[in-house]
């Protein structure tokens, strides 16, 4: 695991996005687990120690809000929310519920890959 940058979660219902999401990350280094749901996402986070999670907000079952509500108090990791809600009031409600940051859908490669330098530089222990 010292090969890589960090280890990522990445949960969303839409597998393209999952898997390219995925690609894009190994390729610039990051170890990607992925989950399809919130509820996956949440075993997973019970037994993996990751570094970092993208989450999306509107997935069948729990939210990715409703993720972050249940997990967020637990858990030390940063959250990323990567969703097609891009309205101000919704940004705003998912950073006020605990992301640590947002980014809509369509989004832009290198700037999600950006936004994961600088949270992880900020958060990992020196």
């Amino acid at each position: 695991m010292d090969n890589f940058n960090a280890h990522i979660l990445v949960v969303d219902d839409d597998d393209g996005i999952r898997s390219l999401v995925k690609k894009y990350l190994n390729e610039n280094n990051y170890l990607v687990t992925t989950s399809k749901n919130a509820e996956d996402a949440s075993e997973k986070i019970k037994i993996i120690k990751f570094d970092l999670i993208i989450l999306d907000i509107m997935m069948p079952g729990k939210s990715g809000l409703e993720f972050i509500q249940e997990n967020k108090k637990k858990l030390d990791t940063p959250i990323i929310l990567l969703t097609a809600k891009g309205e101000a009031v919704e940004r705003i409600e998912g950073l006020e519920i605990g992301a640590d940051d947002y980014l809509p859908k369509p989004f832009e490669p290198k700037e999600l890959i950006l936004r994961i330098q600088n949270i992880i530089n900020k958060t990992k222990k020196k």
